[in-house]
């Protein structure tokens, strides 16, 4: 927990209230995104203090039509192929490969929403000596958890089930430390597993 200096005591709560106060609204097919808004928070962090470069990889998208009359406002797009992992980059000479998952389950995270290509992807960093994760949100548990990916994989391999449950990530993750800056720490849960 963190104190800011005026006394008030940082919680999630505090930024949800800052979002909807700001008119900030995450839909379900976005919820995802006050996840990634934190990571890049962090991220952008641990640039400016020289500690690693990771970024958000963007969706490749073909531009088809643009309306130049709102300000160059494309009116028609689509993806040129399936999107791999939303963060890659470079800590201590490894390579850093992750994906972000949110869910509102208090229970589970619905394998459904990680597909077959990140998987495969995920594998192909692993094979080559990269670090490879899941940052995973139960955002009702305000709870974000650093889970490898090789576990995920071995779930997927091993057990029959549409969802990896919130205990199998809570036993076999790591809790992520939340904080003012960097917003997720989760440079610290590398350094322990990995240097």
């Amino acid at each position: 927990m963190i104190s800011y200096p005026n006394g008030k005591i940082f919680r999630q709560a505090n930024i949800k209230k800052e979002r909807k106060q700001n008119n900030i609204k995450y839909k379900a097919g976005n919820r995802g995104m006050a996840l990634e808004d934190d990571i890049n928070i962090s991220n952008s962090f641990y640039d400016e203090k020289g500690l690693c470069l990771i970024t958000k990889r963007p969706t490749p998208i073909n531009v088809v039509k643009v309306d130049y009359s709102k300000g160059a406002t494309i009116t028609n797009a689509y993806y040129e192929k399936q999107s791999t992992t939303d963060y890659n980059g470079i800590y201590k000479s490894r390579y850093i490969d992750f994906e972000a998952k949110s869910t509102n389950n208090k229970s589970s995270l619905p394998l459904s929403n990680i597909p077959k290509q990140q998987i495969e992807h995920l594998k192909k960093v692993i094979t080559h000596g990269g670090i490879a994760f899941f940052i995973i949100s139960f955002n009702t548990r305000n709870e974000i958890y650093f889970l490898e990916a090789q576990k995920v994989i071995d779930f997927i391999k091993n057990e029959d089930r549409k969802s990896l449950p919130y205990e199998y990530i809570k036993e076999n993750g790591h809790l992520i430390e939340q904080g003012y800056l960097p917003r997720l720490d989760y440079l610290k849960i590398i350094d322990k597993l990995y240097f």
